[in-house]
């Protein structure tokens, strides 16, 4: 399972030009899932993404998670970050998990997220949307997790 954060000061989604979800300063979290991706993953990186010190403290230092400063979440479905792109010119994603059982470990990772307390919003799984956002810092991760 991969993650990549994006410290914001700000999301909208938009599905078919009409907003569907928003929120302010925190964390985008766009959530990808290959092959053999299994349930304990989810936990594993749901506790990562809200405990992980990204976030200034009063000297400017990232030293506070967003648990500290609570922060609001939006996390989005990206299956193309388990694009291969070592051959070719077109990304092949057949490393990607299959779209019933991609949506059940997202929606395990979104509900361990929201169990944090903090604010989260998603996007639609498999819909195409339209994601903007201000990237605050600009602070950038990627994370995994596999068993």
């Amino acid at each position: 399972m991969r993650l990549l954060l994006q410290r914001t000061s700000g999301v909208e989604i938009r599905i078919d030009n009409k907003l569907h979800s928003a929120t302010g300063a925190g964390l985008l979290i766009l959530h990808g899932t290959k092959r053999g991706d299994v349930e304990q993953s989810c936990g594993v990186l749901a506790d990562k993404a809200v405990n992980l010190r990204i976030f200034e403290d009063d000297q400017g230092r990232m030293n506070l998670s967003a648990l500290d400063v609570g922060a609001q979440i939006m996390i989005v479905s990206q299956f193309t970050l388990y694009a291969d792109t070592h051959k070719g010119r077109r990304p092949s994603y057949s490393e990607a998990m299959e779209p019933v059982e991609a949506q059940r470990l997202y929606d395990r990772f979104t509900d361990l997220v929201r169990a944090s307390g903090l604010t989260v919003e998603t996007g639609v799984f498999g819909a195409m949307m339209d994601v903007q956002l201000t990237n605050c810092g600009p602070v950038t991760i990627m994370m995994e997790h596999e068993v």
